[in-house]
């Protein structure tokens, strides 16, 4: 049998890049043949097995069909017939469809391709027959073959690509074959969990608003996010928004999470802040009165679509409630500031009201000319926060009860002594 490391390692390396996880195809082998020589059998839709020593997946090389179920899931066909270059037709694209032998993967490091004096010893090993190392010169997302259009989420999957390699443009023939994919209604069967798993890695990628211009280009936002896709072409007031058009804000808003290292669950709260900026009745443009209950309605139905964790939702409805609130609050005095708090649940949950306000930060400075503007809101509402979360209630609690109050009349005075906490803190 012969072993060849594929794939992503081959791909980071001769990009100059960490080389993390390293996947492995086996030709001239069989299952049997895995086990006899102490592979552990893992998986079940095909043969995948983990090395005795170092638990690495090692897969038989197979070829893929799609079956009459459709995007439930692919015929495999894995024997050791199947050549290394059948097993790379099968990839999406050909960046990722070069291999190095086994002999040469110990020395698999990075390197740089636009350095002739830096090129490793083993690029000429490279397995390469569908012209990958072409494609990375070029900086081009290209898909291997025609086979591409049998699974969709390869759409997704390009899209992403063009948000971590920001700099890497689609093919126009690869372009091409996604449009027609789409018009095909291709798009329309994809599993929900597939299309998150995707589209939450793109989110955390370098450039995130690139994964979202490869998806307008060839029509599939508009089947996978309609709510999102109609943002694009609706005005704000130009005065806070000098971008204008609410489709731009909202990459802007993405890139700017990037910039910032943003968490996932404040990256997808960005995603979903003025969805109802989309339904925004034409005769009142280019005001949005209203918007924010919209968007929450909107976000919870996308979020039940697409099965987005609960932590991502549950942030994302209150920034889309109260984000106006929070560009507001340095106008609040310390009872507002305490409301505030109370419908943002920032005493009970502290941790996730500064990622509420880290999303806030993103939304206030994904406009143009804001990019590098101070957000003095959040440091003044966090203060506020920690001002009422060192009051200590126990007390309060104990001599309002020995004077006979009880429920009601013990939370309002744990709230009083919360809103002089504040205005003592705010001055």
């Amino acid at each position: 049998m012969a072993v060849f490391v594929v794939g992503g390692a081959v791909r980071d390396a001769l990009m100059g890049l960490p080389v993390n996880d390293r996947d492995w195809v086996v030709v001239g082998s069989t299952p049997g043949a895995m086990t006899a020589q102490g592979y552990m059998p893992v998986g079940k839709d095909f043969p995948v097995f983990l090395h005795p020593r170092t638990r690495e997946e090692y897969a038989l090389a197979r070829t893929e069909r799609k079956t009459a179920h459709g995007y439930k899931g692919f015929a495999v066909h894995a024997d050791p017939g199947v050549t290394l270059e059948e097993d790379l037709a099968r990839r999406d694209l050909t960046i990722n469809a070069m291999a190095l032998p086994e002999a040469e993967a110990a020395a698999l490091q990075s390197s740089s391709l636009a350095d002739a004096s830096q090129a490793p010893a083993w690029l000429s090993q490279v397995i390469d027959p569908w012209g990958g190392l072409a494609d990375l010169r070029a900086k081009q997302l290209r898909h291997v073959t025609a086979a591409f259009a049998e699974d969709p989420v390869r759409i997704l999957r390009v899209a992403r690509f063009a948000a971590r390699f920001n700099d890497f443009a689609v093919a126009p023939e690869t372009m091409a074959l996604m449009q027609a994919m789409v018009e095909d209604g291709e798009v329309n069967h994809l599993v929900p969990e597939r299309v998150w798993q995707e589209m939450s890695k793109g989110l955390m990628s370098t450039q995130p608003s690139r994964l979202f211009e490869v998806l307008r280009a060839c029509g599939a936002l508009k089947v996978l996010l309609p709510e999102l896709d109609r943002l694009w072409g609706v005005p704000q007031r130009p005065e806070y928004h000098p971008e204008v058009d609410t489709g731009v804000h909202m990459m802007l808003v993405m890139d700017m999470c990037a910039r910032l290292n943003m968490p996932l669950a404040v990256r997808v709260t960005c995603l979903m802040h003025d969805l109802g900026k989309g339904t925004t009745p034409a005769d009142a443009l280019p005001r949005h009165i209203g918007h924010e209950d919209r968007s929450v309605k909107l976000l919870q139905k996308v979020c039940e679509r697409l099965r987005v964790p609960s932590d991502c939702k549950e942030l994302a409805e209150v920034v889309a409630r109260e984000h106006g609130n929070i560009h507001r609050s340095a106008e609040l005095g310390p009872q507002a500031v305490m409301r505030l708090l109370e419908r943002c649940d920032a005493i009970r949950q502290p941790e996730r009201f500064a990622r509420l306000l880290q999303a806030c930060e993103c939304d206030a400075r994904g406009r143009l000319g804001f990019e590098d503007a101070a957000y003095p809101q959040a440091a003044r509402l966090l203060h506020a926060q920690h001002a009422a979360l060192s009051v200590q209630t126990a007390p309060i609690a104990q001599a309002a009860a020995a004077e006979g109050l009880a429920g009601p009349e013990i939370g309002k005075q744990i709230a009083q002594a919360r809103v002089k906490a504040i205005a003592q803190a705010l001055g």
